[in-house]
């Protein structure tokens, strides 16, 4: 490559063409070239084929934030795979469901995440021969033994794959957002061309950090798009504000993907350690995820400036982008919609609505469709022609600004991490104590929300701490601690209407008292 030449597509036209390019700083600061993560990734290409992978199918992984995760995007985007990232966060059962659902035939996982992996392949019944170990699991194989001895030479029949990323629903089971294969080599797409959506632009000396975990769809896509255009990849594996704004410093940082509850912790830091370290070369602080209380990002744009920018998308697509200047001019806005999509707001019937009216918001994205795997129900209601929604409303501005004025009816958004409470009841109304349940989001400074259980209690038992010591810890036991309620509230009777609906406002409403919850 020369300065004048334009940079090749995508990461493996790059990786032969300057393989001594350092592209990846692992987090234990081991610096990885283009030539030595491209020859990973096609001897995990070659394994897995070897293991019985075809085109079109899927494999899960359940690792940290490392060179793993990179790699097997990089095989299963080369070789039209599904990859499979899996939240580490789940426990046994909720990793087994995923496995299952998504017809995963091979599942690689990390010896920090042992107990949950066997428990998950031991419930989803995948054979030994298809689980494989980054060090020590019991019952798999080690990971050497999918990679080692095989070519770092690229495979043949190259053909384009995705990332399947599970959402949750309201019925509490995920589903996979699942998109057709285009059946073409991975050059013939810009796989990292939606970051000049944000104004980012190909090579340009761009460092991109990653702070937070690249199960999530946003994490990963925003990584693995920087890594195609030419940019130097950062990696965290456990997130502190310390050593976040550390490796900023070191590396000169230009661009990351956060959450408010980061922005929150960095504030918190004493000022003597904020100055300590230079952030100036950062350009993108892009957000998302969760809502940003309006004093956390007027304060983040006065210490970092005019790089604090917002997003609002969804895993099935997005979506719409706000400069620090559009906000600080439209304070609460979420952006105008990017050039590839569209939005539109809609009621309850299905009318389009005009600005100003508050409804549904709706995107339409151009870059193709998705289906909700095994779930067309789902996919058929969040639709209205090209149009689909998660459930947010809001509405939009003469200018096209899109304002969110409320979310996914009951959706609890703990530390830009989504919870959804038909989970969590389900898992509440299983204990023979409780009669009916409620799960909601209450204020917490940090988080946002943390989860908040209401309990009917069945007759014959008695309502008081130690109860809800039982229910808490019926629940650490059947799902991931993030979804677990924090605490317990008894009722004498739950407000439910004659059809059973539930009110659910009645309960969550007096813990937001005095304080706007945000939407």
């Amino acid at each position: 490559m020369t300065p004048d030449s334009p940079p090749p597509n995508g990461f493996w036209a790059q990786a032969t063409a300057a393989p001594d390019r350092t592209v990846l700083i692992a987090p234990d600061g081991e610096e990885w070239t283009a030539g030595r993560l491209h020859a990973a990734s096609n001897r995990l290409v070659h394994g897995l084929r070897a293991a019985g992978l075809e085109r079109g199918d899927a494999f899960a992984v359940v690792l940290p934030n490392g060179v793993e995760f990179f790699t097997a995007y990089l095989a299963a985007s080369q070789a039209g795979f599904y990859l499979v990232p899996v939240n580490h966060h789940l426990v046994g059962p909720e990793i087994a469901w995923i496995v299952a659902d998504s017809g995963a035939k091979v599942l690689l996982a990390h010896e920090r995440f042992a107990s949950a992996a066997r428990a998950a392949a031991d419930e989803a019944d995948l054979p030994a021969a298809r689980r494989y170990a980054l060090g020590d699991i019991p019952g798999f194989r080690p990971y050497a033994r999918l990679v080692d001895g095989q070519p770092e030479s690229a495979p043949a029949d190259r053909t384009l794959g995705w990332v399947m990323n599970y959402t949750s629903g309201t019925t509490g089971r995920p589903r996979g957002i699942r998109r057709p294969l285009p059946g073409i080599p991975p050059e013939e797409t810009h796989l990292g061309g939606f970051l000049g959506i944000f104004g980012i632009r190909p090579f340009d000396d761009n460092v991109h950090l990653v702070c937070s975990p690249l199960y999530h769809t946003a994490v990963l896509q925003f990584a693995a798009a920087s890594l195609h255009i030419g940019h130097r990849i950062v990696l965290m594996d456990k997130w502190t504000p310390q050593r976040m704004l550390a490796l900023m410093d070191e590396h000169r940082c230009t661009h990351t993907h956060m959450v408010p509850t980061q922005f929150h912790r960095l504030l918190a830091l004493p000022d003597e350690t904020r100055a300590a370290y230079d952030v100036s070369a950062m350009r993108h602080a892009l957000h998302g995820a969760a809502p940003c209380p309006d004093h956390v990002k007027r304060a983040m744009i006065d210490w970092w400036g005019g790089c604090v920018e917002e997003y609002y998308a969804a895993s099935e697509g997005g979506g719409a982008f706000a400069t620090a200047e559009d906000w600080l001019k439209k304070p609460g806005t979420v952006g105008k919609a990017w050039p590839i999509s569209e939005l539109a707001i809609f009621d309850d019937d299905g009318k389009r609505l005009p600005a100003g009216e508050l409804g549904t918001v709706y995107m339409k994205m151009s870059t193709g469709g998705f289906r909700y795997h095994k779930d067309e129900d789902k996919t058929r209601k969040n639709r209205i022609g090209d149009f689909f929604t998660v459930g947010d409303l809001g509405y939009l501005d003469e200018d096209g600004h899109l304002f969110l004025r409320d979310r996914k009816i009951d959706m609890i958004i703990s530390g830009g991490v989504n919870i959804y409470p038909a989970e969590i009841e389900s898992a509440l109304l299983s204990h023979p104590a409780v009669a009916d349940a409620a799960a909601f989001g209450i204020p917490h400074d940090d988080w946002g929300e943390q989860v908040k259980a209401v309990i009917e209690p069945a007759a014959g038992h008695r309502p008081g701490p130690e109860l809800a010591a039982g229910i808490l810890d019926h629940c650490a036991r059947r799902l991931a601690g993030y979804k677990c309620p924090k605490s317990v509230d008894f009722i004498a009777a739950m407000p439910r209407d004659p059809n059973g609906k539930l009110y659910k406002r009645r309960l969550r409403d007096p813990y937001w008292e005095g304080r706007e919850r945000a939407v």
